[in-house]
């Protein structure tokens, strides 16, 4: 019996589809309100878009605000039993990092001024809060608020919060996560070259070996408005996850005051008005940290960016921001330099 399995096994692995490792396979589909694109390259044809839609599903019903009866959909809604796994422990562990590491500017609980303003998955609205609405909505406000306690059940957790009304999403850095899974995924099958994208969120592992180079990812100029996509340069990247932020496409106007709103809303003082950043990227070692900094930086004053880029070594930055005179300048950390593409 032993030698008919072992016989069995040989022959399944034997009928493996083989593949040119230098021959691409791409993968595209929808996620999570956006789109995914995955390339890789393997020595096996491989099928992974069961494997795609099962992880997205995973994060659709965990996290997402989108999704009417979504396990964050009915925390917010003010039910204590709700049990969630560790998919959404890690979300949350990783979120409360970033917000205690940029002083409250990334911050999960701002989702009812985000709904208010008309950026959330409420809908739109068409009147702009006002400054009395905002100040009796931030008391919802403060990531410190809540937690994430453990059952007796192995990876299964309880949501708490010290306030009832508050509103939890994970928009700004779930995007990120749902990559690095996507890349956990590719590992475990021994997938050694790829590039995953979510919805402008990127990660990438060893080479583009149709060319044998680093992959290459473009940021988008700020100036070719919410409709453009004119590249403002070229990044080369190497086992490195890229995430960006910007006001530049998503905003609206007050028709009667004239005003701008953006939708990176700032935690601390709840207003929506542009500041002096209008676009952020961030290179780190994981799509999830890329993905809640680059918020983070885009919600926070400039010279609080500078501040906060001090202290954190792990990850490198390129902050776009219009100065006194009207003019786009950038701002980058010591090592982002190292990625930029020459232009020939």
């Amino acid at each position: 019996m032993k030698k008919i399995i072992l016989l069995l096994l040989i022959l399944v692995v034997s009928c493996a589809p083989k593949q040119d490792p230098t021959v691409p396979q791409t993968f595209v589909g929808d996620a999570i309100g956006t789109t995914y694109g995955i390339k890789i390259f393997h020595d096996e044809e491989l099928e992974i878009t069961e494997d795609v839609n099962q992880i997205v599903d995973m994060f659709n019903q965990s996290m997402s605000t989108w999704i009417p009866n979504s396990k964050i959909n009915k925390i917010n809604a003010g039910d204590s039993t709700v049990v969630v796994g560790a998919t959404f422990k890690e979300v949350f562990d990783a979120a409360q990092k970033i917000y205690r590491k940029t002083d409250g500017y990334f911050d999960p609980t701002v989702g009812n001024l985000v709904n208010t303003y008309g950026f959330g998955s409420q809908g739109e609205q068409d009147v702009i809060p006002s400054q009395n609405q905002i100040d009796s909505l931030l008391q919802f406000v403060g990531f410190y608020k809540m937690d994430v306690r453990d059952t007796n059940i192995a990876d299964q957790y309880n949501v708490v919060a010290t306030q009832s009304g508050m509103y939890l999403e994970f928009n700004a850095i779930a995007k990120g996560t749902l990559v690095d899974y996507i890349a956990r995924m590719l590992d475990k099958k021994g997938v050694e070259n790829y590039i995953v994208e979510v919805g402008g969120e990127v990660i990438t592992k060893g080479k583009n070996l149709e060319s044998n180079v680093s992959w290459l990812v473009g940021i988008n100029d700020p100036k070719s408005g919410p409709d453009g996509i004119k590249t403002l340069m070229a990044i080369n990247l190497q086992d490195k996850a890229m995430a960006g932020s910007g006001n530049y496409r998503k905003f609206k106007i007050d028709e009667t005051t004239g005003v701008e709103y953006v939708h990176t809303v700032n935690p601390l003082t709840g207003q929506a008005q542009p500041s002096q950043v209008i676009g952020v990227n961030v290179i780190a070692n994981t799509c999830t940290l890329a993905d809640g900094y680059a918020t983070a930086i885009m919600a926070m004053p400039l010279n609080k960016s500078r501040v906060l880029l001090e202290n954190i070594p792990e990850i490198e930055v390129i902050i776009m921001y219009i100065d006194e005179n009207g003019m786009l300048r950038f701002e980058l950390t010591p090592g982002f330099n190292q990625y930029i593409k020459p232009q020939v």
